[in-house]
């Protein structure tokens, strides 16, 4: 026996003869091994030799708990018996990768305590038939939460207000106590009066203020136990509901959104005055960031350049070009993420921002020194783009001219009008998969409010990072609960017209129906004052990380959102279009409109001629089903002469059909991620194509999601050849890699080598191509593709057929008389005919639009 007195164990198991020695002095309880996942049940599979054959529950308010050979001491403890059958099929099919852990049953009396005793730490234990502990762990609680706490899911949480007083209400069920202090200022002052929160049902907190609170600041502390640190803390945060914040997030501010000091002239009437959009297919969207809109053009007044307030300046550049795109047919403006980002991203006091300590412009177009000058300044400067959230449900503050108090708020509100009466709708990228940080130590708040919950955790109690930061859990109920509750206050209170998602398929697909759900309830003539069901959402559909293949939940991932009405990113037809994947080492593998077969660029990247032309004629393929909203069960001949269906033409082992509908297709081919369409047709094409040709290419490459029946979507200044210099990840390049410039001056090609961090790999192939004037356009040259770029617009939008909104019309109208064995690599011809069932163009017989990816106008 060890000289501690402690035990050891010996185990041998005669099958394997093998010999397990184990000391049962159990040093942590740390890691959350085992899952309390409804008020009755905790799933938990022991990993020890010796068999369990008894289990205990334990709980202690201060925290404490430490295990023995004997036992855990430190708390009170539960009895756990094993329930034969496993756990429920309700509990299995909640929680689909724990239905195979053992099961263990609290009894019904101690389950009628659980609310209290969650406020504490917990943990089980497993026992062996003398009596001598195992194993033991801590309890991961999200499960028994959502069980016990349903009803919270219905409760008006954050700042709400009756007849002028301000109630406040926070979610906190393992909290101990909380309370609210009030400030007169949004940093520095201690204090005016602290108020004690009462519990009520559901874990929730609520205190009514006064009318003396109204643009005041608040915070809450909240008295909790954390298992990362072992103990109660008293955490002061801010409101997870926030609808205001002062200066960087550090106090939230009692606002009242229904304030008339909030609002522009005419907010109200707004939803009766929007742009009409009868159905979803008839958009036409450009993504834009706030910053690269406008933060180098010198005719938007300089206080407003990069802010909301720039979309109000109707004499500037960059607003006149918009207008010149609405007027050709753009209907809809994406603007990536507005939503309060992490101070770290963006300090929001203007005057820490630096900017590059060099004279950019005079390097040379292939140098080093331009992408070393930005890096050195990154997190000091004013540009992110924003996909690392703080507070979901206030408007970020660096593009306010005032981070303070309600003039963020006001300003985001006159940027949605002047958009709309620019006749453009507005479309605001939503990241609910993830926060920049968690944990005590974090800056994002929702962890220390309730720990362990907000968060998926592995296997091990550990914060998931499959979304590149810590992602949040909103299959759980109050996490999905945050994302609706948001989105509905950007609908309502911001009369947002769509949303992107982030990472969509990191959320169930049950979460976005439900808020599909309640969109549709929206109505003009009631206080809403939008008409939710003209309100469209899509995301991102990629099924990869730690919640790929429905392992924790039915994803709403782009084959699962089929017959939702919800779009997703096609990457169908973005890769059969360009070439390649968005992750090729080698970024000179050519597609349809990159010259494969037709017009080689030598690398062996794209094998012979037969491999090049067997490789092309399956991209037009996938190109002819994105045609037609990427419809799974459109039938058409194929390039080796068969009938299929969409979903029977193959993208890398997945099917290229996946939507029921053609607006479930959101149809593009490039994305402020990776290289910009002009970046990437300049790495492909071959080196000798012409200024006029390149043009082409990019025109034909935009048409593809012009001329196709589901959403069309555009990079802004795409339509102007935009590049970034071959940066293909500019999430924090700053201004000089990602400005946009609508005086046609430049396209942002030949800045220099892009950043080393993202990019050094593929500098060998980047800085001869940046050093070749010829590939630089000019003035003329971004004239002649915007004329083109404008052109696409104006057929899109002028004739219903491009956008007949129907599968079945879509199927009667639509043909490619050129496919079979016979067909033409290089050329897609598309038909619609409306001679053929109900007429959808009166001006109209039909259509024929031929894409001719190769270099000979007779091809």
């Amino acid at each position: 026996m060890p000289a501690d007195g402690t035990k050891v164990v010996f185990s041998y198991v005669a099958a394997t003869h093998v010999l397990t020695v184990s000391n049962n002095a159990l040093p942590s309880l740390k890691p959350l091994k085992a899952y309390w996942l409804s008020r009755h049940y905790i799933g938990w599979n022991v990993d020890t030799a010796t068999p369990a054959v008894s289990y205990r529950l334990y709980a202690a308010p201060n925290g404490g708990l430490a295990a023995t050979p004997t036992g855990i001491t430190g708390g009170s403890s539960y009895p756990l018996t094993v329930n034969p059958g496993g756990l429920p099929a309700s509990v299995k099919t909640k929680f689909p990768a724990q239905a195979g852990l053992r099961a263990l049953k609290l009894s019904d009396r101690d389950a009628a305590h659980a609310a209290t005793i969650l406020t504490g730490q917990v943990a089980v234990g497993a026992f062996d038939s003398a009596g001598n502990l195992i194993d033991g762990t801590g309890l991961q609680i999200p499960g028994v939460l959502d069980d016990i706490d349903a009803g919270a899911a219905t409760a008006t949480l954050g700042l709400s207000w009756h007849d002028g007083v301000a109630k406040l209400a926070l979610w906190a069920p393992t909290a101990q106590a909380v309370s609210v202090d009030v400030y007169a200022s949004g940093h520095i002052t201690d204090p005016i009066s602290t108020r004690p929160l009462t519990r009520g049902a559901n874990g929730v907190w609520s205190v009514t203020g006064t009318r003396g609170w109204k643009n005041l600041y608040y915070l809450f502390t909240v008295q909790v136990y954390v298992p990362e640190t072992g103990k109660v803390e008293h955490n002061l945060v801010t409101d997870p509901y926030s609808y205001g914040l002062s200066t960087n997030s550090e106090r939230s501010l009692f606002i009242n959104l229904s304030d008339p000091k909030t609002a522009p002239r005419g907010w109200d009437d707004l939803g009766r005055t929007k742009p009409a959009l009868p159905k979803p297919v008839d958009q036409s969207i450009t993504e834009l960031h706030i910053r690269d809109f406008s933060a180098g053009d010198p005719t938007v007044p300089a206080p407003d350049r990069g802010t909301y307030l720039a979309f109000t300046d109707t004499a500037s550049n960059a607003v006149k070009h918009l207008k010149t795109l609405a007027k050709a047919g753009m209907t809809t403006v994406h603007l990536l993420p507005l939503a309060d980002m992490a101070t770290r991203s963006v300090n929001e006091i203007k005057s820490t921002w630096q900017t590059p300590r060099c004279d950019l412009p005079s390097l040379p177009p292939d140098s080093t020194e331009q992408q070393a000058c930005v890096t050195a300044v990154a997190s000091d400067d004013g540009y992110n783009w924003g996909y690392d959230p703080q507070h979901y449900t206030t408007p970020e503050g660096s593009y306010s001219t005032n981070a303070e108090g309600a003039a963020r708020t006001v300003q985001f509100r006159r940027m949605v009008a002047a958009l709309n009466r620019d006749h453009l709708r507005v479309v605001m990228d939503v990241v609910y998969n993830h926060t920049a940080d968690s944990g005590q130590t974090g800056t994002n708040d929702l962890d220390r409010i309730v720990p362990g919950y907000y968060h998926r955790l592995d296997a091990t109690g550990k914060v998931t990072t499959s979304s590149c930061c810590a992602d949040t859990a909103s299959e759980h109920l109050m996490m999905g609960k945050l994302l609706i509750d948001s989105v509905m206050t950007w609908a309502t209170q911001y009369k947002v017209d769509g949303f992107r998602f982030d990472l969509m398929s990191f959320t169930p697909k049950a979460v976005i129906e439900q808020l599909r759900h309640k969109l549709d309830g929206l109505k003009l003539t009631h206080d809403d004052g939008v008409n939710g069901k003209q309100i469209y959402l899509y995301g991102e559909g990629w099924n990869f990380g730690t919640v790929a293949d429905d392992a924790l939940f039915v994803q709403a991932s782009q084959a699962n959102m089929a017959g939702t009405g919800v779009g997703t990113f096609n990457d169908r037809l973005r890769d059969a279009v360009r070439g390649g994947a968005f992750n090729d080492t080698d970024p000179r593998t050519q597609g349809f409109a990159s010259g494969l077969f037709t017009d080689p660029n030598g690398d062996s990247v794209n094998g012979d001629t037969a491999t090049q032309k067997a490789k092309l004629l399956s991209y037009e393929d996938q190109i002819k089903i994105a045609l037609t909203g990427n419809l799974k069960d459109y039938t058409f001949t194929d390039r080796t002469g068969a009938t299929v269906k969409g979903s029977q033409v193959d993208y890398n082992g997945q099917p290229t059909g996946y939507t029921s509908q053609p607006q479930e297709a959101v149809n593009y081919v490039d994305v402020h991620d990776n290289q910009t369409l002009y970046d990437l047709l300049t790495y492909k094409l071959p080196v000798a194509t012409t200024m006029a040709d390149r043009i082409r290419m990019q025109t034909l490459a935009l048409s593809t999601t012009a001329f196709s029946q589901g959403v069309s979507f555009w990079q802004g200044g795409t339509e102007d050849l935009r590049s970034k210099s071959f940066d293909g990840n500019s999430y924090d390049s700053g201004d000089w890699f990602n400005g946009l410039d609508p005086s046609l001056t430049t396209n942002g090609f030949g800045k220099g080598l892009p950043p080393a961090a993202s990019n050094q790999a593929f500098w060998p192939y980047a800085q001869p191509l940046l050093a070749n004037p010829a590939l630089k356009p000019n003035h003329t040259d971004l004239l002649a593709a915007e004329a083109q770029s404008e052109m696409l617009l104006k057929v899109r939008a002028t004739s219903p057929l491009l956008h007949l909104g129907s599968r079945g019309l879509i199927q009667q109208k639509l043909s490619f008389p050129d496919s079979g064995p016979n067909s033409t690599p290089g050329v897609i011809v598309e038909r619609i005919d409306d001679t053929i069932g109900p007429n959808a163009d009166p001006a109209l017989r039909g259509m024929v639009i031929v894409f001719n990816a190769s270099p000979r106008s007779n091809a």
